[in-house]
């Protein structure tokens, strides 16, 4: 429906380009679906031939475009957009909160305190406002106060999921991970909150025990409640802690609590990650013969394991199921690059990735990919610098408005760009930088053990592969198998060492 619905939206603009209600609406679709810039190109369309009467258009298009400028962390320019959004509709609470926020993100704490002031004068229930006042406080180190403010939040709506989310937010920001997961397991408790969730997950990229640990003793007071395993089990398989959400998993099956197709998938990605081939087969195989419908991830990891097999023909083949129902599937698309390169059917992938690129421009694994198809299976080095360099230009452009997270950097893979353009000492700062805070779950560690194996450090590399196992990092098919992209450690198995450690701490793989 939504491809139908841009067709027409283009055949118009292609009619009429100045047509500004047909740019917003386009703009919206864009946003929705996190085409930032390309939303903001048609938003910036829709403001300019918009008519200056049309106050309550001109209101709208100065919210969404100020909203994707949050979205691209360009905060300046979205309190510009918000602040003229309520020149022309002074009574917008929407308006009026995003403009607060916006004052409190470029640390201008005084006009944020005003501004969510006045949306509790309009409405002295709001969470909104409430939760801008504590978060102010916070930054003004009232703390005490911070606290009260979502304390009386609650106590106004006890009954409401998305204050305790609220809460939450705040007890982080006051370092107290402990409280604010407890506050996000009460919120999925009163209904299964979505929002909750995703922010239980956020807190375990920052703080993995924290989470486990609450959740484990949600379960210790309703032991029977499938919901918290299946969550600690989805958290661990996230964090690579997989001998832990396998048993989780089982423990749903075995009790009876759930017995659906999804989570014998997830049983069979673990025992994929551990290279226990055999179980992972009978597990897909299960949640295949549960389902027609919605199996596309199934046959996904299916390829995956015949993969991981050397069946390549054969993972080839299931790759092509899920393209046919999702052919812009950027994880089917990327086993399927790794597919025809181990065919060597480099030309094939080279092109693959490279359409990846165009659809994907902000994502750096489609960079990586077609760069090491390139350089080792077209054997032409010249161009694949070429690709690494316009990947570096790709996240400058996207990171250059903000400081990106630690998470975040580890996710650009900034590093083995620098590395593989001779920015050896770059590369190698990159690295430091990653490892150099807390890694809760060892994933940091493993990826910095990466950049230091394909620079020749193999001393560091082998520090960094101990440190991550000590952490947690179990994935068996990472450390001894995975070889695509050039971001993994294959120069470490080479010998014994890696060999030795994986045995000192055999005890997260069992």
């Amino acid at each position: 429906m939504t491809k139908a619905m841009m067709e027409v939206y283009n055949q118009e603009l292609a009619s009429n380009p100045d047509n500004y209600e047909v740019l917003y609406r386009r703009a919206t679709e864009y946003y929705r679906f996190n085409q930032y810039l390309r939303a903001l190109a048609d938003a910036d369309a829709a403001i300019k031939n918009a008519p200056e009467n049309d106050r309550d258009f001109r209101s709208a298009a100065y919210q969404l475009r100020g909203e994707i400028y949050q979205m691209l962390d360009k905060y300046k320019e979205a309190l510009s957009d918000f602040t003229e959004a309520l020149r022309y509709d002074p009574a917008s609470f929407v308006s009026l909160y995003q403009k607060a926020n916006c004052e409190y993100e470029l640390g201008d704490y005084a006009s944020a305190k005003q501004d969510y002031a006045r949306m509790r004068a309009i409405n002295n229930r709001s969470a909104e406002a409430l939760t801008g006042l504590a978060r102010v406080a916070v930054k003004e180190n009232n703390l005490g106060l911070a606290q009260q403010y979502m304390d009386d939040a609650v106590a106004m709506m006890p009954a409401d999921s998305d204050i305790y989310v609220r809460r939450s937010s705040v007890r982080r920001m006051l370092g107290n991970n402990t409280g604010a997961v407890d506050d996000l397991i009460m919120a999925i408790s009163i209904d299964s909150s979505g929002r909750a969730f995703q922010e239980l997950v956020n807190i375990a990229d920052e703080d993995y025990p924290a989470v486990v640990t609450g959740l484990g003793n949600a379960i210790s007071q309703a032991p029977e409640q499938g919901m918290f395993y299946y969550i600690r089990g989805m958290i661990a398989q996230a964090h690579y802690h997989y001998p832990s959400a396998i048993a989780d998993f089982r423990k749903i099956i075995d009790s009876n609590m759930y017995n659906y197709a999804g989570i014998y998938n997830s049983l069979a990605e673990c025992y994929l990650a551990l290279c226990q081939y055999s179980e992972a087969t009978d597990n897909i195989n299960r949640a295949l013969s549960m389902t027609t419908e919605d199996n596309t991830p199934f046959y996904l990891t299916l390829a995956r394991i015949q993969h991981a097999q050397g069946l390549v023909n054969e993972a080839l083949a299931n790759v092509q199921k899920v393209l046919s129902k999702e052919s812009a599937n950027v994880d089917a698309l990327t086993e399927k690059g790794i597919c025809l390169f181990d065919l060597k059917r480099y030309d094939e992938a080279s092109t693959l990735f490279g359409e990846m690129i165009m659809d994907n421009p902000d994502k750096p694994m489609g960079y990586m990919m077609q760069a090491w198809v390139t350089n080792d299976g077209l054997a032409q080095p010249a161009k694949a610098m070429q690709i690494y360099r316009r990947m570096l230009e790709a996240l400058d452009n996207e990171m250059s408005t903000a400081q990106p997270s630690v998470r975040a950097e580890a996710k650009s893979l900034k590093g083995f760009a620098m590395l593989f353009t001779n920015n050896k000492d770059g590369a190698l700062k990159w690295a430091e930088g990653l490892i150099k805070g807390k890694d809760s779950d060892g994933s940091l560690n493993y990826l910095a053990a990466c950049l230091y194996a394909q620079a020749g450090e193999s001393g560091k590399a082998l520090e960094c592969a101990a440190n991550s196992m000590r952490a947690g990092y179990a994935d068996t098919y990472n450390w001894t198998r995975y070889d695509a992209a050039r971001v993994n450690v294959a120069p470490l198995r080479h010998g014994n060492a890696l060999t030795d450690i994986m045995a000192k701490y055999a005890y997260i793989f069992d």
